[in-house]
């Protein structure tokens, strides 16, 4: 460059800062134009990450299982990107007459319009700027990369000649190596229409409940005159702004011979005709006619946010989440949830400050298909001592967040049952159950307290007491048949299997004692830790898979922005028991529920009204802690698992008493009647006789 370039230079660059720097960056440009150009003065430069791939922040969409029904969206800005070939050709005539007339005749930097902004703004001190529709989408994609640091998005929007001159460079270099429609389609995606639409694709949503290639004149003219100016937006009752804002595209498209003048005039007659139509946000925007999803929406984000794939920390992962844009295919049956969350409302209406939460879980896959409790998902205020009812964010089904879950009573003698048919006990293993066994195990005074030794009792001696086998044992609940049994396997081993099938010791204590005193809980067999319906569903559907325990999961299907599908939404299942015990375990679990085991060894059980109005081969089992404080019922099969645990979350004091678990049974059943009608019937597969009638060595062949 010469000196008389240099000085030419220099002359605009001292005028521009006396003038302000908002002029200075008008104002630069213009001197380009009187000496070798933009094209030949400026040098290429690279592009950074943000224009050459770039990501701005999309909305993340969470469906129901259909993959159609949407639950609710995360965004911080309500933004999904389309293909500039599916926005109406009439929405990207109306952005360009808006916003950059010479769009397809420029090379990013409009040489003829920044001699116009340059000379207006000396002539007339006015801020006229020159920004191309390319410079304005460098500017709004550097500031928007979620990648970068809040410094450097901040530097993207300073009113700086180094700013100017850094995004001339990089629109210039932008047109070489991407054709317009393409940078034109970049632009459409990333404008922000007001009232929180950030994209073409919300903003037709948000105002007229559209998408883009279906926008009309009328509309595409409205929302291209909101980019100039995002607070006129209509919806926000600035209507003769947005009205005013609209003429004008229309005008200018008349101008630039993109439209007729008849229709510019038609089109200025037609009313705004808005349909707003408003994103949810997060949990809580869940629709109020399907406010139980709610507690489906919260463990979703649990888990999520436990999902290392995700960022480092949950902070992170929210935020790849709230920016990420992908498309989320949940578990959840919209039908199964309908039924579960009718029927938890039969054993306790929301009403009333006991709750009934329960969980469907799919054995094989650990999907989960409905979370329901009887209490409105929400943070309006609730009478004074009550953190839970009516009203509660709080995961009362899956548990975190402060609620450690409840004791689910003789659910967990299924950990000692396999555990024992693992150490290589058969299933008519007899004992003659007294109505008071001591045991070897030390605990404190109590009831159950023989001379510092635990003894539990039958609850029942007349029906429990005498000789019993596993099956008999189990399908009676035979509390002195399972104490000695836990003997012969040891405590830890039963403990360690609970935790196998997904048990989450969610209470300090609880979890200290499972760490450092396994050997010598005795009492953990009749279920005295405190447990979810979600874990405990988890853990039978186990069972009903022949052994494949799968992590419980809220998610079928994760698929990114270009529809690459992550493996963070595949299931996680590992096989943790030898099948030959899991399908003795299911044959004895026949037993509690009303049906009858392969070996026809069944004699008496705890919910024996289940199986015959289910009319499909069922298992499950029962639970009562202390003084009926909690009650407990669980049954599956082949296709499905179901756990129900009534109580009071915010008052363990408050015994649910035993007459509940009726309904218990009742609710569980309609609700794997309902939810299996159209699935064929399934028989589980016997077990062979020798985990039936013979000791072995270990089973632990898989």
């Amino acid at each position: 460059m010469n000196r008389a370039y240099l000085d030419k230079l220099f002359t605009v660059v001292l005028a521009g800062v006396l003038a302000g720097l908002a002029l200075a960056a008008a104002a630069l440009p213009a001197a380009l134009v009187f000496g070798l150009g933009v094209k030949n003065l400026m040098p290429y430069t690279a592009l950074p990450e943000a224009l050459r791939t770039p990501q701005p922040a999309q909305r993340s969409n969470l469906y129901a299982s259909d993959g159609r029904t949407l639950i609710t969206s995360f965004y911080v800005e309500d933004r999904v990107d389309v293909p500039v070939g599916e926005v109406a050709p009439v929405m990207r005539d109306a952005i360009v007459a808006a916003e950059d007339v010479r769009f397809y005749e420029h090379h990013g930097v409009d040489v003829r319009g920044v001699a116009r902004a340059f000379t207006a703004n000396r002539r007339e001190g006015t801020r006229q700027g020159a920004s191309t529709l390319t410079m304005q989408y460098v500017r709004n994609a550097l500031a928007g990369d979620p990648r970068l640091t809040e410094e450097q998005r901040a530097a993207a929007t300073e009113i700086t000649v180094g700013r100017k001159i850094r995004e001339m460079r990089y629109a210039l270099t932008l047109e070489r190596q991407v054709g317009k429609d393409e940078i034109l389609g970049r632009y459409l995606n990333i404008a922000y229409f007001g009232a929180g639409a950030y994209g073409i694709a919300a903003a037709s949503k948000r105002y007229f409940s559209t998408t883009p290639d279906r926008l009309t004149l009328a509309q595409a003219a409205l929302l291209a005159g909101l980019v100039r100016s995002p607070a006129d937006d209509p919806i926000s009752g600035d209507a003769d702004s947005a009205r005013q804002r609209r003429a004008y595209v229309l005008d200018r498209m008349v101008e630039t011979g993109r439209v007729g003048a008849a229709d510019a005039e038609a089109a200025k007659a037609t009313e705004l005709a808005l349909k707003p139509n408003a994103t949810p946000n997060d949990c809580a925007a869940v629709s109020a006619e399907h406010n139980d999803w709610g507690f489906f929406c919260d463990w979703f984000t649990q888990w999520w946010n436990a999902q290392p794939a995700f960022g480092e920390t949950a902070d992170e992962r929210q935020r790849t989440l709230r920016r990420g844009g992908w498309k989320i295919v949940s578990s959840l049956d919209p039908d199964v949830q309908a039924k579960a969350s009718e029927q938890v409302r039969e054993i306790y209406p929301e009403t009333i400050a006991r709750a009934a939460p329960t969980a469907v879980v799919q054995p094989g896959t650990g999907r989960v298909l409905a979370m329901a409790v009887n209490r409105a998902y929400g943070a309006a205020a609730n009478p004074d001592g009550q953190q839970n009812y009516p009203n509660t964010v709080n995961q009362l089904v899956a548990g975190g967040g402060g609620i450690t879950g409840y004791q689910a009573g003789s659910t967990f003698k299924l950990f000692a049952l396999l555990a024992a048919l693992e150490s290589g006990l058969p299933l008519d293993t007899e004992f003659d159950a007294p109505r008071v066994y001591v045991t070897q195990y030390p605990v404190g005074a109590g009831p159950a307290s023989c001379g510092g030794r635990w003894c539990p009792e039958n609850a029942n001696a007349s029906w429990m007491d005498g000789d019993r086998d596993m099956w008999d044992a189990f399908g009676r609940s035979v509390n002195t048949y399972f104490a000695w049994l836990t003997e012969r396997v040891g405590a830890d081993r039963v403990v360690e299997m609970a935790q196998r099938l997904g048990i989450v010791f969610r209470a300090p204590a609880d979890a200290r004692m499972a760490r450092e005193g396994a050997k010598s809980w005795g009492p953990f067999t009749l279920g005295v830790s405190a447990t979810t319906p979600l874990d405990l569903a988890g853990a039978y559907a186990a069972v009903a898979a022949e052994g494949t325990w799968c992590r419980p999961t809220p998610v079928t299907s994760i698929t990114d922005p270009s529809g690459r599908r992550v493996a963070a939404g595949n299931a996680d299942c590992r096989q943790v028991l030898d099948t030959e015990v899991a399908r003795a375990a299911a044959d004895a679990s026949r037993c509690p529920v009303g049906d009858q085991s392969m070996y026809r060894r069944c004699d008496g059980g705890t919910a024996e009204e289940l199986a015959p109005g289910l009319r499909r081969p069922v298992a499950g089992k029962t639970g009562s802690s202390e003084r009926n404080a909690t009650e407990t019922v669980v049954a599956f099969t082949p296709q499905l698992s179901v756990a129900t645990i009534a109580a009071n979350p915010d008052d363990p004091r408050d015994a649910v008493g035993g007459g509940v678990q009726k309904r218990q049974i009742a609710a569980v059943g309609r609700i794997l009647a309902w939810s299996l009608r159209d699935e064929p019937v399934r028989d589980f597969v016997p077990p062979g006789q020798a985990v039936a009638f013979q000791h072995t060595s270990p089973r632990t062949g898989n």
